[in-house]
Order: C-alpha cells, then sequence, then structure tokens
C-alpha cells in the first residue's frame, strides 16, 4: 500500500501526521525533510535567549523519538528534485519514492536582500533551527547586531538579543516597526518601547552596502550614513516554497495555490503551511497552520473537510512591549481608531458602518482584552 508522503518536519508537517494519527494509526505516513528530523517549534527560535535556551535545547523531540511516536517513517537529510504527479512518485536523494497522497508543507524561504560590498554574503538569516544554531555560534564575543527589517521577526529578534546583552540595531524601509500590521499611534509606541529596551531603530532606511572592517562589519546605508556592526542579521521578510510545486506543473501564484480542501491542482497533492496560497492567503502564523493541518488531518482519514478561518490573534513576542494584532480581513476597508496612553494603545479597524473588523493591542494591561475582541471579529476565510 502506497503511504501518504508529507514533505517537510516543521510545525505544519509534524501537526498534520499528529493530527492524522488521532484518526488513523495505521495508514502508512512517510515525512521527508532536509533537516534532521528532529521537531522543535520555529517561533521559539526569536526568544531563546530571554528564555535562556541553547539550541540544543530547542530541539524538543529528536526524529527517533518523533517516528516512533507518529507510527512513521522519517527520510530525514533528504531532499526532494522532482514530484512525478501522474506516476504519483518523487524523486529524492536517498531514491524515488511512490505516494498515495502528497502533502507539501516545505514552508518558505528567507528574501535575500540586494546589498553591495566584499560581506554581502556573509549576512546571516535565521529560517531554521539549523539557521539558529549558526547564529548563536556567530554571536560569541559579539556585541553590535544590525537587523535588516522592522517587521515580526526582526522586531522579536532585536528585543531578544537586547535582553541577551547585545545591542541591536534595526533598518527598517518602513516608517514604524511592524508597518505592514500596525496603524501609527501603535506603531509609535512599540518604537518607543524597543527603544527603551535597548533597541536602536532607523526608520525609512535601508542598508546598500556592506563591507568587512576591523573583524567586523562597515555598513552604508540610502541616506549616506555609515555604520558598525559586528554581525548582521537579515529579517526582510519569507517567500513561499513554489519551485518544486511549479516544476511539477501545480497552479502557484503567491503560493501554492489550493482550495478549501488544500488541494492543489492535482487532486493528490495537498499543501499547508508557509507554502500554501488558500483563498487567496498566505498566512504564516501558528493559528492558520493548526487550523489548516486538523482540517486536512479529517480529509487524508477519508471525510473531507474544508478549512475555515476565524480571526485569529498574532502575539508578537516582545517582552519590552506585549503586542496583540488581529488583521482585518484582506479585502477590508475602513480607518483605524486609536486610543493612546502611557500604559498602552487600543487601536479598532472599522468600516464605515462602525463594525470592528480588526485590532491591535499593546501594553501588558491592554492585551489582556485580546480574546473577548478575537470573538467579535470577522473570520478571515
Amino acid at each position: 500500500m502506497r503511504p501518504i508522503v508529507i514533505l517537510g518536519s516543521g510545525l505544519a508537517g509534524v501537526s498534520l501526521a499528529r493530527e492524522l494519527r488521532k484518526l488513523d494509526k495505521e495508514i502508512p505516513l512517510v515525512l521527508v525533510t532536509a533537516d534532521d528530523g528532529a521537531f522543535y517549534s520555529k517561533p521559539n527560535l526569536s526568544n531563546a535567549l530571554g528564555a535562556g535556551k541553547s539550541p540544543a535545547q530547542l530541539a524538543l523531540t529528536p526524529a527517533p523519538q518523533l517516528a516512533e511516536q507518529l507510527h512513521a517513517r522519517i527520510l530525514a537529510h533528504t531532499t526532494v528534485s522532482a514530484i512525478h504527479a501522474v506516476q504519483r512518485r518523487i524523486d529524492t536523494s536517498g531514491g524515488p519514492l511512490e505516494y498515495s497522497k502528497l502533502v507539501l508543507a516545505i514552508g518558505a524561504q528567507p528574501i535575500r536582500p540586494a546589498l553591495d560590498g566584499d560581506a554581502a554574503a556573509d549576512v546571516l538569516t535565521v529560517n531554521s533551527l539549523a539557521d539558529y544554531t549558526r547564529f548563536r555560534e556567530r554571536l560569541a564575543g559579539k556585541r553590535r547586531i544590525a537587523i535588516l527589517g522592522g517587521g515580526l521577526i526582526g522586531c522579536e529578534f532585536a528585543n531578544d538579543l537586547c535582553l541577551g546583552g547585545f545591542a541591536a540595531t534595526i533598518f527598517d524601509r518602513a516608517k514604524q516597526p511592524l508597518g505592514r500590521l500596525l496603524p501609527p499611534q501603535a506603531g509609535q509606541f512599540l518604537r518607543a518601547r524597543l527603544e527603551q529596551g535597548g533597541v536602536t531603530y532607523h526608520p525609512e532606511t535601508s542598508l546598500i552596502r556592506v563591507e568587512r572592517h576591523n573583524g567586523g562589519y562597515h555598513l552604508s546605508d540610502d541616506h549616506g550614513a555609515e555604520h558598525q556592526a559586528d554581525l548582521v542579521l537579515s529579517a526582510v521578510g519569507l517567500q513561499p516554497a513554489v519551485e518544486l510545486a511549479r516544476t511539477a506543473g501545480l497552479t502557484v501564484r503567491r503560493g501554492i495555490v489550493v482550495g478549501r480542501g488544500l488541494a492543489s491542482s492535482d487532486p493528490h497533492i495537498y499543501a499547508l503551511g508557509d507554502c500554501a496560497e488558500i483563498g487567496g492567503l498566505v498566512l504564516s502564523y501558528v493559528l492558520p497552520i493548526m487550523q489548516a493541518a486538523r482540517a486536512l488531518a479529517q480529509t487524508l482519514a477519508g471525510t473531507p473537510v474544508e478549512v475555515s478561518y476565524p480571526a485569529m490573534p498574532v502575539v508578537v513576542k516582545t517582552p519590552a512591549c506585549p503586542t496583540v494584532v488581529c488583521p482585518p480581513p484582506a479585502a477590508a476597508t475602513g480607518i483605524w481608531h486609536e486610543e493612546s496612553g502611557s500604559a498602552g494603545v487600543r487601536s479598532i479597524f472599522a468600516d464605515d458602518t462602525g463594525k470592528a473588523l480588526g485590532f491591535a493591542l499593546l501594553g501588558e494591561e491592554t492585551t489582556k482584552e485580546k480574546v473577548t475582541l478575537a470573538g467579535q471579529m470577522p473570520g478571515w476565510l
């Protein structure tokens, strides 16, 4: 009997396997991963210093133990070069592998900024535990860390580095941190709290050149200013990993296009997580991934289920400024209504009838409203 094959051992792939095993203990299951197969929580990478965790401590379940828990084969350190949809077969570095159903949970890849200078290739990205291990190794003996990008991951890493005793500087094209998620007053409040926590923030600024200098790096920005750093980390964003799907002939836009049942343009191939585009949405957050995993597990176990997305608040891991954001639906029109004070900011996005469609809460007391407000928001899908 051909197995269900899941490509990827991150949160999406492992969550799907766990949910499937709750429903079916016997169906053959294989996980194929380019990593070592150990399970870890990727969101924990950006707050490990503050939590006092080493990279080794972030690996929650070693591959042999995970395979036993899932009653599955895990093919670690295995890459996939091609999908043959008609034959229902994939080509892997360990040889061909047939499947009954194939699930793409292959995540997203870091966007590499265009940089000049002899040290452009030295700029680090963190998109896996292996990346994070290298980052921590490179941190030894360093102090000044430059971060490209002031989005969710950039802010979390900057706050965490300052908690770990480093000096973090963010260079961001936007006018404020979390520019795509937060309205103006909330963004400025977050910036002030991050700066109080030791972060230096350069808005509307991009680095254009990175050069080696005295054991560290000399940085040039697009305003003509010069900066020094001991290490440079890029956190400018991720793009869904779609090339494998594209070369297999699957429909691809921003992500691998799937319907509400999470099937791609090939009925035997599914996708979820950071690589998938569902109803026009690409959502690289934990709660949507868990929703999709539960729905797809039921489908694979024989009961077709369509995924639905209620409003799902995003918790930003910035201890300097507790932050929760529930973005309005992608096509929503309206304006932000903001109330700010010394303790925090409460922002509500409402349409022209006054109906609340999203919110942003900043500050320890203010964020306590997240559950109540989330229940009042419209679903995303």
